[in-house]
């Protein structure tokens, strides 16, 4: 009965996380309450291939109907690989906790600002910039949400997108595609940090990943064809999920 849950959970989290992300708020819970006999390394680790699986469907199903900006999409990829492979490498020695109040007054900003901004995001996609600083962006969106995502986590794909559409002019759509293709490099540098050591349950991660694709392919298939509007209001509601597990556990 744990794993049909688990598999439950891991299907509405790959179909939320490939609309905006924030699939580990479900994910992530959920395999915590179902083995609380195992390390906290190892249960994160456990979640990076379901989350892996799911984004990399969510990144196919965007690139036959979105256009990349492939460069730019290299220079941060790579960047938020290295970033997060030392987050990951961290986790293990340093505590996270402090990093919750934070993370709590900034989403409750942009939850605020996406809210009363009606046209955020909504906007025709008009990349702005020139290219090389355009790619410094990347570079430090990459650092940054990296690094967090590999030591930390959640509203990582959230983070992404906002940060695509506030410092890069992209659409919903657009930033959403982008920040799936980020998210596979983080993914990928965590996989190799925590299957190194040894912090992976491989059949219950396996059936996590199937459950995780099946869910990311119709959010995905749903977000291309509902387009910006179905996105924002995905990301509002991923947000203030965000902003209330926060509080819960800053409060418990």
């Amino acid at each position: 009965m744990d794993l049909v849950l688990l598999f439950c959970f891991s299907l509405c989290a790959g179909f939320i996380d490939a609309i905006v992300g924030g699939g580990g708020l479900i994910q992530t819970p959920a395999i915590l309450f179902t083995f609380p006999q195992y390390p906290v390394a190892t249960l994160l680790g456990t979640t990076k291939i379901p989350s892996f699986s799911g984004t990399s469907m969510a990144a196919w199903q965007y690139a036959k109907r979105v256009q990349f900006d492939r460069p730019l999409l290299l220079v941060t990829a790579v960047t938020a690989f290295f970033a997060a492979l030392c987050g990951s490498s961290l986790v293990a020695y340093l505590p996270n906790h402090f990093l919750k109040p934070v993370m709590l007054v900034l989403l409750i900003a942009v939850a605020i600002y996406t809210y009363l901004k009606k046209d955020f995001g909504q906007q025709p996609h008009q990349p702005a910039g020139p290219v090389r600083n355009t790619w410094a962006w990347g570079i430090v969106i990459g650092g940054v949400l990296g690094f967090y995502d590999g030591f930390f986590g959640p509203g990582t794909g959230s983070f992404l997108i906002l940060a695509f559409i506030s410092l890069m002019g992209f659409d919903f759509l657009h930033a959403s595609a982008h920040a799936k293709v980020v998210n596979l490099a983080t993914n990928v540098a965590s996989i190799t940090y925590f299957a190194s050591h040894g912090h992976i349950l491989w059949p219950v991660t396996i059936l996590m990943a199937v459950s995780n694709l099946t869910g990311s392919f119709f959010g995905a298939r749903l977000a291309i064809l509902k387009g910006n509007s179905l996105v924002r209001r995905f990301f509002l509601l991923v947000v203030c999920g965000t902003i209330l597990r926060f509080a819960y556990e800053l409060w418990k």
